[in-house]
Protein backbone atom coordinates (compact mmCIF):
# COMPACT_ATOMS: atom_id res chain seq x y z
CA UNK A 1 0.00 0.00 0.00
CA UNK A 2 1.07 3.06 -0.67
CA UNK A 3 0.56 5.26 1.89
CA UNK A 4 1.27 8.62 3.13
CA UNK A 5 2.63 9.21 6.52
CA UNK A 6 2.02 12.49 8.58
CA UNK A 7 3.90 10.88 11.45
CA UNK A 8 4.14 13.28 14.93
CA UNK A 9 6.69 12.07 17.32
CA UNK A 10 5.55 10.72 20.42
CA UNK A 11 7.54 12.02 23.34
CA UNK A 12 5.45 10.84 26.45
CA UNK A 13 2.02 12.22 28.07
CA UNK A 14 3.86 13.01 31.51
CA UNK A 15 2.26 12.19 34.74
CA UNK A 16 -0.39 15.01 34.33
CA UNK A 17 -1.29 13.71 30.70
CA UNK A 18 -1.85 10.21 32.25
CA UNK A 19 -3.73 10.81 35.38
CA UNK A 20 -6.07 13.13 32.91
CA UNK A 21 -6.71 9.95 30.91
CA UNK A 22 -7.65 8.24 33.57
CA UNK A 23 -9.89 10.87 34.97
CA UNK A 24 -11.55 10.57 31.41
CA UNK A 25 -11.80 6.72 31.32
CA UNK A 26 -13.27 6.82 34.82
CA UNK A 27 -15.74 9.51 33.55
CA UNK A 28 -17.01 7.24 30.25
CA UNK A 29 -17.54 4.39 32.49
CA UNK A 30 -19.47 6.27 34.65
CA UNK A 31 -21.32 7.79 31.71
CA UNK A 32 -22.13 4.41 30.39
CA UNK A 33 -23.12 3.56 33.36
CA UNK A 34 -25.78 6.53 33.60
CA UNK A 35 -26.79 5.49 30.11
CA UNK A 36 -28.25 2.08 31.31
CA UNK A 37 -31.44 3.51 31.88
CA UNK A 38 -32.26 4.03 28.27
CA UNK A 39 -32.37 0.34 27.49
CA UNK A 40 -34.94 -2.00 28.15
CA UNK A 41 -34.25 -5.58 27.75
CA UNK A 42 -36.20 -7.46 25.38
CA UNK A 43 -34.42 -10.81 25.66
CA UNK A 44 -31.67 -11.69 28.09
CA UNK A 45 -29.84 -15.35 27.30
CA UNK A 46 -26.61 -14.55 29.03
CA UNK A 47 -26.72 -17.27 31.63
CA UNK A 48 -25.78 -18.75 28.48
CA UNK A 49 -22.22 -17.61 28.25
CA UNK A 50 -19.63 -20.31 29.06
CA UNK A 51 -15.71 -19.03 30.77
CA UNK A 52 -13.75 -18.76 27.27
CA UNK A 53 -17.12 -17.55 24.94
CA UNK A 54 -16.46 -14.80 22.36
CA UNK A 55 -18.74 -12.30 22.29
CA UNK A 56 -20.00 -9.40 19.72
CA UNK A 57 -21.56 -6.03 20.95
CA UNK A 58 -23.45 -4.17 17.99
CA UNK A 59 -26.07 -1.47 17.41
CA UNK A 60 -28.59 -1.42 14.63
CA UNK A 61 -31.46 0.39 12.82
CA UNK A 62 -33.76 -1.45 10.51
CA UNK A 63 -30.97 -3.65 9.35
CA UNK A 64 -33.02 -6.83 9.40
CA UNK A 65 -32.39 -7.34 5.91
CA UNK A 66 -28.39 -7.70 6.63
CA UNK A 67 -28.73 -9.43 10.08
CA UNK A 68 -29.38 -13.37 8.84
CA UNK A 69 -25.92 -13.27 7.23
CA UNK A 70 -24.12 -11.30 9.65
CA UNK A 71 -25.25 -13.79 12.53
CA UNK A 72 -24.30 -16.33 10.20
CA UNK A 73 -20.80 -14.89 9.58
CA UNK A 74 -20.25 -14.24 13.12
CA UNK A 75 -21.30 -17.58 13.78
CA UNK A 76 -18.96 -19.35 11.21
CA UNK A 77 -16.14 -17.46 12.35
CA UNK A 78 -16.41 -18.51 16.30
CA UNK A 79 -18.80 -15.85 18.16
CA UNK A 80 -20.82 -17.73 20.89
CA UNK A 81 -23.37 -14.96 21.71
CA UNK A 82 -24.35 -11.51 20.38
CA UNK A 83 -25.75 -8.75 22.27
CA UNK A 84 -27.84 -6.13 19.82
CA UNK A 85 -28.82 -2.68 21.30
CA UNK A 86 -31.95 -1.71 18.30
CA UNK A 87 -32.35 1.44 18.21
CA UNK A 88 -36.10 1.83 17.68
CA UNK A 89 -36.47 -0.17 14.70
CA UNK A 90 -39.58 -0.59 12.65
CA UNK A 91 -38.86 -3.35 9.97
CA UNK A 92 -39.13 -6.34 12.28
CA UNK A 93 -35.63 -6.51 13.35
CA UNK A 94 -36.10 -7.05 17.04
CA UNK A 95 -38.73 -10.22 17.00
CA UNK A 96 -35.95 -11.66 14.48
CA UNK A 97 -33.09 -11.11 16.60
CA UNK A 98 -35.36 -11.82 19.96
CA UNK A 99 -35.61 -15.36 18.26
CA UNK A 100 -32.13 -16.29 17.66
CA UNK A 101 -31.11 -18.83 20.24
CA UNK A 102 -27.52 -16.84 21.00
CA UNK A 103 -28.84 -13.54 21.16
CA UNK A 104 -29.57 -11.15 23.93
CA UNK A 105 -31.62 -7.39 22.83
CA UNK A 106 -31.94 -4.42 24.24
CA UNK A 107 -34.25 -2.13 22.41
CA UNK A 108 -33.94 1.97 22.69
CA UNK A 109 -36.04 5.06 21.84
CA UNK A 110 -33.18 7.38 22.96
CA UNK A 111 -30.80 9.76 21.07
CA UNK A 112 -28.22 7.68 19.50
CA UNK A 113 -26.08 11.08 18.98
CA UNK A 114 -26.83 11.45 22.89
CA UNK A 115 -25.22 8.39 23.96
CA UNK A 116 -22.30 9.00 21.70
CA UNK A 117 -23.64 7.50 18.58
CA UNK A 118 -24.13 4.06 20.75
CA UNK A 119 -20.81 4.15 22.35
CA UNK A 120 -22.46 4.53 25.63
CA UNK A 121 -24.66 2.03 25.37
CA UNK A 122 -22.24 -1.15 24.20
CA UNK A 123 -19.70 0.09 27.08
CA UNK A 124 -21.97 -0.46 29.32
CA UNK A 125 -23.16 -3.80 28.38
CA UNK A 126 -19.76 -4.88 28.07
CA UNK A 127 -18.08 -3.61 31.35
CA UNK A 128 -21.44 -5.75 32.77
CA UNK A 129 -20.97 -9.20 30.78
CA UNK A 130 -17.52 -9.33 28.53
CA UNK A 131 -14.88 -9.16 31.36
CA UNK A 132 -12.72 -11.59 30.67
CA UNK A 133 -13.98 -12.32 27.46
CA UNK A 134 -12.80 -11.47 24.41
CA UNK A 135 -14.83 -8.81 22.82
CA UNK A 136 -15.40 -8.29 19.39
CA UNK A 137 -17.48 -4.77 18.56
CA UNK A 138 -18.92 -4.52 14.73
CA UNK A 139 -21.93 -2.61 12.68
CA UNK A 140 -24.01 -5.04 10.70
CA UNK A 141 -22.35 -4.23 7.58
CA UNK A 142 -18.64 -5.00 8.87
CA UNK A 143 -17.05 -8.39 7.91
CA UNK A 144 -14.01 -8.88 10.00
CA UNK A 145 -11.02 -10.71 7.55
CA UNK A 146 -7.80 -11.64 9.21
CA UNK A 147 -4.46 -13.86 8.68
CA UNK A 148 -5.54 -17.32 8.35
CA UNK A 149 -9.15 -16.50 8.71
CA UNK A 150 -10.45 -19.25 5.84
CA UNK A 151 -8.34 -21.43 7.73
CA UNK A 152 -7.91 -20.66 11.33
CA UNK A 153 -11.53 -19.64 13.17
CA UNK A 154 -11.56 -16.80 15.68
CA UNK A 155 -11.16 -18.87 19.00
CA UNK A 156 -7.73 -19.63 17.33
CA UNK A 157 -6.85 -16.16 16.75
CA UNK A 158 -7.90 -14.95 20.33
CA UNK A 159 -5.43 -18.45 21.56
CA UNK A 160 -2.60 -16.78 19.83
CA UNK A 161 -3.08 -13.35 21.31
CA UNK A 162 -3.54 -14.96 25.17
CA UNK A 163 -0.63 -16.82 24.35
CA UNK A 164 1.49 -13.92 23.22
CA UNK A 165 -0.21 -11.63 25.77
CA UNK A 166 -1.84 -9.48 23.44
CA UNK A 167 -5.06 -7.73 24.42
CA UNK A 168 -6.69 -5.98 21.67
CA UNK A 169 -6.43 -6.44 18.05
CA UNK A 170 -6.47 -3.74 15.21
CA UNK A 171 -8.47 -3.94 11.83
CA UNK A 172 -8.47 -1.39 9.33
CA UNK A 173 -11.85 -0.96 7.54
CA UNK A 174 -11.90 -1.22 4.45
CA UNK A 175 -15.12 0.49 1.61
CA UNK A 176 -16.36 -1.91 -0.47
CA UNK A 177 -18.54 -1.31 -3.75
CA UNK A 178 -20.15 -2.55 -6.54
CA UNK A 179 -18.62 -2.47 -10.35
CA UNK A 180 -21.18 0.18 -11.61
CA UNK A 181 -24.20 1.89 -9.57
CA UNK A 182 -24.84 0.86 -6.51
CA UNK A 183 -28.20 0.70 -6.83
CA UNK A 184 -27.95 -1.53 -10.05
CA UNK A 185 -28.12 -4.81 -7.98
CA UNK A 186 -30.62 -5.39 -5.14
CA UNK A 187 -29.32 -7.19 -2.32
CA UNK A 188 -31.55 -10.02 -0.94
CA UNK A 189 -32.22 -11.00 2.39
CA UNK A 190 -29.75 -13.59 3.75
CA UNK A 191 -27.07 -12.90 0.86
CA UNK A 192 -23.29 -12.42 0.94
CA UNK A 193 -23.18 -8.81 0.33
CA UNK A 194 -19.59 -8.99 -0.79
CA UNK A 195 -21.31 -11.41 -3.96
CA UNK A 196 -22.25 -7.79 -4.64
CA UNK A 197 -20.00 -4.86 -3.10
CA UNK A 198 -16.72 -7.08 -3.82
CA UNK A 199 -14.49 -4.17 -5.03
CA UNK A 200 -11.81 -2.07 -3.15
CA UNK A 201 -9.40 0.77 -3.26
CA UNK A 202 -6.06 -0.99 -3.14
CA UNK A 203 -4.11 2.62 -2.19
CA UNK A 204 -5.45 6.53 -1.45
CA UNK A 205 -4.68 5.69 2.20
CA UNK A 206 -3.23 8.64 4.64
CA UNK A 207 -2.23 7.51 7.96
CA UNK A 208 -1.03 9.91 10.83
CA UNK A 209 -0.75 9.78 14.41
CA UNK A 210 -2.86 10.61 17.65
CA UNK A 211 -0.73 12.01 20.23
CA UNK A 212 -2.99 11.60 23.12
CA UNK A 213 -4.49 8.34 22.74
CA UNK A 214 -1.08 6.63 20.99
CA UNK A 215 -3.03 5.70 17.93
CA UNK A 216 -2.77 5.77 14.57
CA UNK A 217 -5.26 7.60 12.35
CA UNK A 218 -6.28 6.17 8.54
CA UNK A 219 -8.25 8.00 6.10
CA UNK A 220 -8.98 7.50 2.67
CA UNK A 221 -10.69 5.37 0.16
CA UNK A 222 -13.60 5.27 -2.11
CA UNK A 223 -15.50 7.80 0.16
CA UNK A 224 -12.47 10.63 0.59
CA UNK A 225 -11.85 10.38 -3.07
CA UNK A 226 -15.50 10.53 -3.67
CA UNK A 227 -17.14 12.50 -1.00
CA UNK A 228 -14.63 14.41 0.47
CA UNK A 229 -12.57 15.40 -2.07
CA UNK A 230 -11.74 19.08 -1.32
CA UNK A 231 -12.03 18.22 2.57
CA UNK A 232 -10.35 15.46 2.94
CA UNK A 233 -9.62 15.69 6.52
CA UNK A 234 -13.22 15.35 7.10
CA UNK A 235 -13.26 12.23 5.81
CA UNK A 236 -14.31 9.03 8.07
CA UNK A 237 -11.64 7.40 10.12
CA UNK A 238 -10.79 3.88 9.20
CA UNK A 239 -8.73 2.61 11.71
CA UNK A 240 -10.56 0.32 14.62
CA UNK A 241 -9.71 -1.59 17.24
CA UNK A 242 -12.36 -4.52 17.02
CA UNK A 243 -11.45 -6.95 19.18
CA UNK A 244 -10.40 -6.69 23.02
CA UNK A 245 -9.65 -9.01 25.71
CA UNK A 246 -12.26 -6.87 27.52
CA UNK A 247 -12.17 -6.06 31.20
CA UNK A 248 -14.48 -3.98 33.35
CA UNK A 249 -12.26 -0.85 33.70
CA UNK A 250 -11.46 -0.16 29.79
CA UNK A 251 -13.95 1.85 27.70
CA UNK A 252 -14.07 3.05 23.63
CA UNK A 253 -14.04 6.27 23.63
CA UNK A 254 -14.76 7.13 19.84
CA UNK A 255 -16.71 3.95 17.89
CA UNK A 256 -13.88 1.70 17.91
CA UNK A 257 -11.63 4.02 16.96
CA UNK A 258 -9.49 4.33 20.35
CA UNK A 259 -10.23 3.47 23.34
CA UNK A 260 -8.75 3.48 27.28
CA UNK A 261 -5.96 2.78 29.06
CA UNK A 262 -4.28 4.10 26.28
CA UNK A 263 -1.70 0.99 25.39
CA UNK A 264 -4.73 -0.76 24.02
CA UNK A 265 -4.83 1.74 20.87
CA UNK A 266 -0.98 0.69 19.97
CA UNK A 267 -2.66 -2.35 17.51
CA UNK A 268 -0.35 -1.79 14.25
CA UNK A 269 3.51 -1.57 14.86
CA UNK A 270 5.72 -2.13 17.73
CA UNK A 271 9.59 -1.05 17.97
CA UNK A 272 9.83 -0.68 14.66
CA UNK A 273 7.88 -3.75 13.11
CA UNK A 274 4.57 -4.49 12.17
CA UNK A 275 1.69 -6.65 14.36
CA UNK A 276 -0.99 -8.71 13.27
CA UNK A 277 -3.87 -6.71 12.31
CA UNK A 278 -6.97 -7.47 10.45
CA UNK A 279 -9.23 -6.10 8.02
CA UNK A 280 -12.97 -4.76 8.33
CA UNK A 281 -14.60 -5.66 5.03
CA UNK A 282 -17.48 -2.70 4.95
CA UNK A 283 -20.26 -3.39 2.65
CA UNK A 284 -22.40 -0.41 3.24
CA UNK A 285 -22.52 0.73 -0.25
CA UNK A 286 -25.42 -1.92 -1.65
CA UNK A 287 -28.75 -0.95 -3.12
CA UNK A 288 -30.15 0.03 0.47
CA UNK A 289 -27.77 2.50 0.99
CA UNK A 290 -29.33 5.08 -1.11
CA UNK A 291 -32.53 5.07 1.08
CA UNK A 292 -30.86 4.83 4.13
CA UNK A 293 -28.51 7.43 3.69
CA UNK A 294 -31.65 9.81 3.46
CA UNK A 295 -32.95 8.60 6.34
CA UNK A 296 -30.48 8.90 8.00
CA UNK A 297 -29.92 12.50 7.15
CA UNK A 298 -33.53 13.47 7.92
CA UNK A 299 -32.58 11.38 11.69
CA UNK A 300 -29.75 13.79 12.23
CA UNK A 301 -28.23 11.58 14.89
CA UNK A 302 -24.77 10.99 13.74
CA UNK A 303 -21.60 12.51 13.91
CA UNK A 304 -20.69 16.55 13.35
CA UNK A 305 -24.64 17.12 11.90
CA UNK A 306 -24.72 14.36 10.15
CA UNK A 307 -22.33 15.97 7.75
CA UNK A 308 -20.89 12.39 6.32
CA UNK A 309 -24.70 11.43 5.62
CA UNK A 310 -25.03 15.28 3.58
CA UNK A 311 -21.66 14.42 1.66
CA UNK A 312 -23.43 10.86 0.11
CA UNK A 313 -26.70 12.60 -0.51
CA UNK A 314 -24.78 15.12 -2.53
CA UNK A 315 -22.56 13.08 -3.92
CA UNK A 316 -25.11 9.93 -4.90
CA UNK A 317 -27.69 12.26 -6.19
CA UNK A 318 -26.16 12.45 -10.12
CA UNK A 319 -23.98 9.33 -10.08
CA UNK A 320 -24.45 6.74 -7.31
CA UNK A 321 -21.14 4.76 -9.09
CA UNK A 322 -17.86 4.85 -6.60
CA UNK A 323 -15.90 2.16 -9.22
CA UNK A 324 -12.59 3.53 -10.61
CA UNK A 325 -10.13 2.31 -12.91
CA UNK A 326 -7.59 1.24 -10.14
CA UNK A 327 -10.35 -0.56 -8.13
CA UNK A 328 -9.53 -3.76 -6.98
CA UNK A 329 -11.54 -7.43 -6.81
CA UNK A 330 -11.83 -8.69 -3.58
CA UNK A 331 -9.98 -12.08 -3.84
CA UNK A 332 -8.87 -13.44 0.23
CA UNK A 333 -6.90 -12.05 2.74
CA UNK A 334 -3.81 -12.82 1.74
CA UNK A 335 -4.20 -10.39 -0.95
CA UNK A 336 -5.05 -7.82 1.69
CA UNK A 337 -1.59 -9.14 3.46
CA UNK A 338 0.16 -8.43 -0.40
CA UNK A 339 -1.03 -5.14 -0.66
CA UNK A 340 -0.33 -4.40 2.81
CA UNK A 341 -3.39 -3.59 4.07
CA UNK A 342 -3.49 -6.20 6.89
CA UNK A 343 -0.70 -8.09 8.56
CA UNK A 344 0.34 -11.58 10.13
CA UNK A 345 3.22 -10.15 11.85
CA UNK A 346 4.66 -13.12 14.39
CA UNK A 347 1.51 -15.00 13.70
CA UNK A 348 2.63 -17.79 11.27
Amino acid sequence: MHVQRRMRSYYGLGVWGRYRLRLRRKRYIARAFRKRRELRNVVNRTNQIKPGDILLFSTQRNEKIRLPYFLKYYRDLGVNHFFIVDNDSNDGSVPYLAAQDDVSVWHTKASYKRSRFGVDWLNYLQWKYAHGHWSLVVDPDEFLVYPFCDTRPLPALCDWLDASDIRSFGAMLLDMYPKGRIDDVPYREGQNPLEIASWFDSGNYVISKNHTYGNLWIQGGPRTRRFFTDEPAKAPALNKTPLVKWQSNYTYISSTHMLLPRGLNNVFDSNGGEKASGVLLHTKFLDTFTVKAQEELKRKQHYAGSVEYKAYAAGLQDDPDLWCKWSERYINWRQLEILGLMSKGSWA
